[in-house]
């Protein structure tokens, strides 16, 4: 079992594709789901193979990187040891959805905050009163930035506002501790308990079903500069919208080296956050820009 915990939040700036290969469905190159809640996700080992890069780039001590991650796929034996972190799947939390007044919600639902909560004790974070009540055809909010007359309006459908002071409470926590406090991101922090909204469970799962971003890619014959007559010249790709909001929880054992080191879990997750990480690249489309998060660490603390 772990020692050590820490939560890390994922704000996504580009729109991420954390692919899951082809697909028989209407679009060609779907992103990772869970299985039963079809709720988006990326993956752990997408997760943790890029703190390994990134941890590595940025030239943390290789012994101490070692012990951390575990020993790289080519060094392995049958002796070898596993790494000291653990990191859980990114799921997610609040997901933005075009609204007819304010322009857009940050949205999520009774059980997807019951499930970080799950998981917020486990890693140690006291959230307070969470407590929200039952949610038919309604949308819990907390001001008027979203109600467009008498109605929320969220793509083509309508619900009923109903103003609730603990929509506020928990848009002031995650303002405060899921997003990052950089200057740049002030006018989110500001924006966000405002455009909180909590949606019935079944329309804020239709909405990650069917309000993702699907871009349509093509191949060009270059001489032409018209569309190449290849199989696969023609495909579509699924991308978690800009301002989507993830979390993941990261965890650490003692070291499980055979040579005796004096470091223990918390001392091993703090040198991992000491590497200073805030932003990093996810998923598929790199040299297009795409997959740039904001990452802010959190736990134990708070």
């Amino acid at each position: 079992m772990f020692d050590a915990a820490r939560f890390m939040f994922i704000y996504v700036e580009t729109p991420l594709h954390a692919g899951t290969g082809r697909s028989l469905g209407a679009v060609d190159l779907p992103i990772q789901r869970e299985r039963v809640t079809q709720y988006p996700i990326i993956q752990a080992s997408s997760l943790k193979g890029v703190l390994r890069s990134e941890t590595r780039q940025q030239k943390m001590d290789p012994s101490l990187h070692r012990v951390i991650f575990g020993p790289e796929t080519a060094e392995l034996t049958e002796h070898d040891h596993a790494g000291a972190l653990t990191v859980g799947d990114a799921r997610i939390l609040l997901f933005p959805v075009r609204s007819l007044a304010g322009v857009f919600a940050w949205t999520t639902s009774r059980a997807a905050l019951a499930r970080f909560q799950r998981e917020a004790a486990l890693v140690g974070l006291s959230l307070g009163d969470w407590d929200l009540p039952p949610v038919n055809n309604e949308a819990l909010v907390t001001g008027n930035s979203l109600i467009a007359g008498e109605a929320v309006v969220l793509e083509e459908f309508s619900f009923t506002p109903k103003r609730n002071e603990t929509v506020a409470t928990i848009g002031k926590w995650l303002a405060d501790k899921a997003l990052p406090q950089t200057e740049e991101y002030s006018y989110w922090r500001n924006e966000l308990p405002e455009k909180l909204c909590i949606l019935p469970e079944d329309a804020f799962r239709d909405f990650l079903l069917y309000a993702t971003e699907v871009q349509t890619h093509i191949k060009l014959n270059p001489a032409t500069k018209t569309v190449a007559k290849d199989v696969g010249a023609l495909w579509t790709q699924e991308n978690l919208p800009t301002d989507t909001l993830l979390y993941a929880p990261l965890m650490t054992t003692p070291p499980r080296t055979k040579e005796k080191r004096s470091e223990n879990a918390d001392e091993l997750l703090k040198a991992l956050l000491d590497v200073k990480l805030t932003r990093l690249q996810l998923g598929a489309n790199e040299t297009t820009g795409q997959g740039f998060v904001a990452v802010t660490f959190l736990g134990g603390e708070s």
